[in-house]
């Protein structure tokens, strides 16, 4: 499925009027979306840590509780374990509530109610609750943080069963795939790149249209190479098509945008075209959810590979304080050494 190039960066997220004259950020877009979703939609709550008085660490949610009062935009205790139980709880309940996993590396805490208690509600209760929340979540790295605010690690999640895991790479995809993520009835992790955050900037309309998740996104059409990413590497990853088009090798970029449910015929179509792939995120190589797409070729597109699977990653460590941050963070002559061999090959 096509959608429109990328593309991010500006002032502070607005609070909750509507911009459709001018471009917005992606975390602005955000903010806009949680508005749109609250003005029509009682049962919408916000809750996290500062994200009321103080609109957010990265003013997500700048200016919704002074729209919509503090009983619906909640400033939580700094417990991770407790704002997890609480979503679980006002899910059950009926109502849909939207927190915010301050860092990623701050979400550990929140596993045992995820997983024991929010993706099991359903098979649990046998359909008739249900668990319509998101953690919002502001995900990898590239913003010179500290240790457990830099951290990729959206493959322990995609190996949940039950859960949505979700990730934007544009405003115009921010905005509509959280608009989707809240509507769902079921528990989304919705990863935001938080190194994008005030990028790029485009165009959103702010009309409450949803855009589909479970789908890839096709951002650039191509012939001889297929380039699978997500979130803040797409910048990367459309730089390096851009590159490799001076060399005379067409890329088509694919944005996987739902990591899960994975839509893989969209890839697999791609590479049927191209016969060959290179798959670019900025988690560790090692069980990176890279590999579970490298797999599922190798397993259903075997015949239409002309060489092997590429995979441009992150490194099996922590991401690295701000020195060493951007060497660790896949680069485009990474991306564009990796497509030639693999054109080379076949």
């Amino acid at each position: 499925m096509s959608a429109a190039k990328s593309p991010g960066v500006g002032a502070e997220a607005p609070p909750t009027k509507a911009k459709t004259d001018a471009p917005i950020t992606l975390i602005e877009a955000i903010t806009q979306a949680l508005a749109w979703e609250m003005r029509h939609d009682d049962s919408v709550v916000v809750l996290g840590e500062d994200v009321g008085v103080n609109g957010g660490v990265f003013r997500a949610t700048a200016g919704l509780q002074q729209t919509f009062g503090p009983e619906r935009v909640l400033d939580t205790p700094l417990d991770e374990t407790t704002i997890a139980g609480l979503t679980v709880g006002m899910a059950a309940q009926g109502m849909k509530p939207v927190a915010e996993s301050q860092f990623d590396g701050f979400m550990y805490p929140m596993i045992d109610h995820i997983v024991c208690h929010a993706v099991r509600l359903r098979y649990r209760t046998r359909g008739r609750l249900h668990c319509p929340m998101v953690l919002r979540v502001p995900w990898g790295g590239g913003i010179r943080a500290p240790e457990h605010h830099s951290e990729a690690n959206e493959a322990i999640f995609t190996n949940v069963p039950g859960l949505r895991v979700v990730m934007p790479s544009s405003p115009a995809r921010a905005y509509g795939l959280l608009l989707a993520a809240i509507r769902d009835p079921d528990p989304v992790i919705y990863f935001e790149p938080k190194r994008i955050y005030r990028q790029y900037k485009e165009l959103v309309p702010d009309d409450g249209e949803a855009l589909p998740l479970d789908v890839c996104y096709v951002l650039r059409d191509g012939d001889d190479i297929t380039l699978v990413t997500w979130g803040a590497q797409v910048k990367e990853t459309l730089e390096a098509a851009d590159r490799l088009a001076e060399d005379g090798i067409s890329a088509e970029v694919i944005d996987v945008a739902t990591l899960k449910p994975l839509d893989f015929d969209t890839i697999a179509e791609s590479v049927a075209k191209t016969g060959r792939c290179v798959i670019v995120h900025e988690a560790a190589k090692t069980a990176g959810f890279g590999a579970e797409i490298a797999a599922r070729l190798a397993e259903e597109s075997m015949y239409d590979l002309l060489a092997p699977v590429e995979r441009v990653t992150g490194y099996d460590t922590h991401i690295p304080l701000f020195r060493l941050e951007m060497k660790y963070l896949p680069s485009v002559d990474r991306i564009v050494a990796a497509a030639k061999r693999a054109v080379a090959a076949g």
